[in-house]
């Protein structure tokens, strides 16, 4: 299903990507496409996308530290996201990856079934597949963790664009919010609010002058996910590394995928990507959780030191009320800037 690349191309992928790339061969088996021919055609109406082939990598998984394949795959239009873990069979495999499904937020996004089958680390995939606006795909897996590739949403972003997009048939559709809700508490928190097109509006504050209080506002005008955004990756702290690799997680962690900071320093040889990287990263990560409301969310969102409870707590809010939501046809999403700011208050509390 896959073509065999020279050592020389995969070394300089490899090199730039530090992951092992499988490329797709130039034959999709989805649905007779073939490379030249012309997707559906589209007037006034958006339409829905998946991919054009199927294309896979190995990466290894943040918390287990095992080494795990991923493959992405075509899927027919109004199937949405799911998920298989082609190491388990039967029914077991089978995740339908939505809001309801998120069964625990720790550290991580993660969906089950009802056969107690998970998958954990899926927001970076997530917010690829929105960035790249794509409805319908199947994710297959052989662990229980997506690998966590460098840290960011930018390898899964490259692996969507190798196998390109086509339009289907069916009109794209949106969530589109009609009251405004607020999670959380005085310390932390996540709204939304009624508004014509998507918005986010995030501040973080750290106990560390390394990344202390950062805001960021990411809304439509003319920048764009892929370079704003899709580059951050996560990062954590260098005293918790031992209590969590004793707890069991964080296996697979290195400098390698994980932005680590020490005191005021930053660990790794390169620096940051982004000078403000770490708030970039905590927006990279709602795009993707709000990602399992089923299609793009349409409305203003502002989070304080918000991460993955909260953002699906905010969803399950909005479903919750029938009044506070509708579904609509989407409309042409433009392209998305960020633009840094001054935060103008300060939360003590470490996020």
């Amino acid at each position: 299903m896959f073509a065999t690349v020279s050592s020389e191309a995969l070394n300089l992928l490899q090199g730039i990507f530090r992951f092992p790339l499988r490329l797709p061969r130039r034959k999709s088996r989805w649905r007779g496409w073939e490379p030249g021919q012309q997707s559906i055609k589209t007037t006034g109406v958006i339409r829905q996308k998946t991919l054009k082939a199927e294309i896979g990598c190995t990466g290894v998984a943040l918390h287990s530290g095992r080494t795990t394949a991923l493959t992405l795959k075509p899927a027919e239009e109004n199937t949405g996201i799911r998920i298989c873990r082609t190491d388990l069979v039967n029914g077991a495999r089978d995740i339908t990856v939505n809001w309801r499904n998120v069964v625990d937020t720790r550290l991580a996004t993660t969906v089950g079934n009802d056969h107690g089958t998970t998958v954990s680390t899926i927001e970076h995939l997530l917010a690829a597949l929105s960035g790249c606006e794509i409805d319908n795909v199947l994710i297959e897996v052989d662990g229980s963790e997506i690998p966590i590739m460098d840290g960011s949403a930018a390898p899964f972003v490259f692996l969507i664009e190798c196998a390109g997009q086509i339009e289907q048939n069916a009109p794209r559709t949106a969530i589109k919010i009609l009251k405004s809700l607020r999670v959380g508490d005085e310390t932390r928190s996540l709204s939304i609010v009624p508004s014509d097109e998507f918005s986010l509006d995030f501040e973080i504050d750290f106990d560390s002058s390394a990344i202390d209080r950062q805001a960021l506002a990411f809304g439509p005008t003319d920048s764009n996910f892929k370079s704003d955004i899709a580059r951050a990756r996560t990062f954590g702290f260098e005293q918790e590394v031992d209590a969590l690799r004793n707890a069991g997680l964080a296996l697979g962690g290195s400098l390698d995928n994980a932005v680590v900071v020490s005191g005021d320093r930053v660990l790794n040889k390169g620096g940051l990507r982004y000078s403000d990287e770490f708030v970039r990263h905590k927006i990279l990560d709602c795009i993707g959780d709000l990602y399992l409301a089923g299609g793009p969310v349409i409305g203003e969102v502002v989070g304080c030191r918000s991460g993955h409870e909260l953002n699906n707590q905010l969803l399950r809010a909005v479903f919750a009320d029938d009044d506070a939501w509708t579904r609509i046809e989407a409309p042409p999403t433009g392209s998305l800037r960020s633009t840094s700011k001054t935060a103008d208050k300060v939360v003590s509390a470490i996020a």
